[in-house]
């Protein structure tokens, strides 16, 4: 929690966002695994405040439904017409139902890049310059659009924000801008927030207007320099999501190269904020890790995976492979080219080959399921090993069943397990047997008809054919017209 524990924040996210031009709203957009407004509310939410507070208006069932099921203790308060910044804090305070005594922070929510390192040094210049209001500026190297901060040369306090189309030319030089994020004192703000006009062009209360009333009246007006002007980004179309996206990816990634864990193409390795590693993870190129997706030690993912809400335990090894809430064990195996579903267990040593899908499958230690096979609804024990081209049948049409294999098995290839059915300890089935009931601990299972060779059918019933003609230069015999074992079908 931060020394300098705000009263309450504030959280403006009432806009539609018609620029977006989506049916979501703009502040339910997501990057890097969290909405806009979820970045905004992880970064105030480190301040420790005694009250968070977001501000909605547009689609406000879906972004007050949002906050309900992804952050516990975040109240909102309803602006049911937009009317301006001032307007909406003024909103706030009124859900809160007392003046705030203390510090009230007021951020914007679709600043996705803006850092709880960041608020805390806002709020600690707040109380160590006696400041009636704080603004969060930044020095852009271009500041084209934005409103310049103007200060007074002796003492470096704020005078005045002005906009670009109002700001003289020596205005328009100034580098250092308004972020539209403010540490206020919660009384004067209140106090303000009454006197605020709305005598402009928009007819709309600008929270910015009390800035100048509190100066006005002698008080301090002051600022604090974010150190990476990008942090302050502001959301408004599809362009500056998607940039506001590598920014973020990026500063994952140097945090977990800081780590050390390995990223041999940051450009081409996609991490969401709550993926965890452990140091010497491997990341290969064209990776996404997303959700809650934990790398042990020495873990080792791609080229081209996609890893959500996965656990791979230390110096596995997953390449090519789509994994969805799944568990790989110590120095287990997938892929390439496997399909990890949600609630599939690898063992430690196991191996989900080529080509393999699995769901809600548990795979003991050292368990090995090759190639070319579905496992869906199954428990398989130890160190047992199944055949290439098996499929565990564990649908009925109406509901699902589930297989048991236990340890030191080895199945056929070309296998179908039709659930429910178990296969015991030790127990072989040969292959292309289709197993419809339990086999005992060390049988061995043989479930297909009996082979049967009919000689000379080709020559009888495809005479002429590229078949038969193959079937004569074989040999004498190998055409003949003999009604061998089995006779004529």
């Amino acid at each position: 929690m931060s020394a300098n524990r705000p009263a309450a924040v504030v959280v403006l996210a009432a806009g539609e966002g018609t620029r977006m031009k989506s049916r979501t709203p703009k502040v339910l957009h997501e990057i890097c695994g969290r909405s806009l407004v979820g970045h905004v509310v992880a970064a105030a939410r480190e301040l420790g405040p005694e009250h968070l507070v977001v501000v909605v208006g547009h689609a406000r069932e879906q972004v007050e439904s949002h906050l309900a099921e992804a952050y516990d203790g975040v109240r909102t308060a309803f602006q049911a017409q937009q009317n301006g910044t001032g307007h909406a804090v003024r909103t706030a305070l009124q859900e809160l139902g007392s003046v705030p005594d203390g510090t009230v922070v007021v951020v914007c929510g679709d600043t996705p890049l803006l850092s709880g390192d960041t608020l805390n040094t806002l709020a600690a210049t707040h109380a160590a310059d006696g400041n009636a209001v704080t603004v969060l500026t930044a020095e852009v190297p271009d500041s084209t659009g934005y409103g310049r901060i103007v200060r007074d040369g002796a003492s470096g306090a704020v005078t005045a924000i002005v906009e670009h189309k109002d700001a003289s030319d020596a205005q328009r030089a100034i580098r250092e801008i308004n972020s539209g994020v403010f540490a206020f004192d919660g009384q004067l703000l209140a106090d303000a927030l009454g006197k605020v006009r709305t005598d402009n062009s928009q007819g709309e209360e600008y929270l910015t207007d009390v800035l100048g009333i509190l100066r006005e009246a002698g008080h301090r007006v002051g600022a604090a320099v974010a150190a990476d002007h990008r942090e302050i980004l502001g959301i408004n179309n599809r362009i500056q999501l998607a940039e506001a996206r590598r920014l973020l990816n990026a500063r994952l990634l140097e945090r977990a190269m800081t780590a050390g864990v390995t990223v041999v193409d940051p450009a081409s390795v996609f991490v969401d904020v709550d993926v965890t590693f452990e140091q010497d993870a491997v990341i290969h190129p064209g990776t996404q890790l997303l959700g809650t997706t934990h790398l042990g030690e020495g873990a080792e993912v791609g080229p081209n995976s996609r890893l959500k809400d996965t656990l791979v335990g230390a110096g596995a090894r997953v390449d090519n492979t789509v994994a969805d809430g799944a568990e790989v064990g110590a120095s287990a195996t997938v892929g390439p080219y496997a399909y990890l579903r949600p609630g599939t267990r690898l063992g430690a040593k196991a191996k989900a080959g080529t080509y393999v899908e699995m769901k809600n499958a548990t795979i003991g230690e050292g368990t090995k399921v090759p190639h070319l096979s579905y496992v869906g609804d199954a428990t398989i024990g130890e160190y047992s090993n199944i055949g290439a081209a098996s499929v565990f049948v564990n649908y009925d049409g109406e509901a699902k069943h589930h297989t048991t294999v236990g340890s030191h098995c080895k199945t056929g290839s070309d296998n179908m397990f039709v659930a429910p059915v178990t296969i015991g300890d030790g127990a072989y089935t040969a292959a292309g047997s289709v197993i419809t009931k339990d086999v005992p601990a060390g049988s061995l299972a043989v479930a297909r008809g009996q082979q049967r060779n009919i000689d000379g059918w080709v020559a009888r019933k495809r005479p002429g054919s590229a078949a038969a003609r193959a079937a004569e230069a074989a040999g004498p015999g190998a055409a003949g017209a003999g009604g061998g074992a089995g006779g004529e079908s």
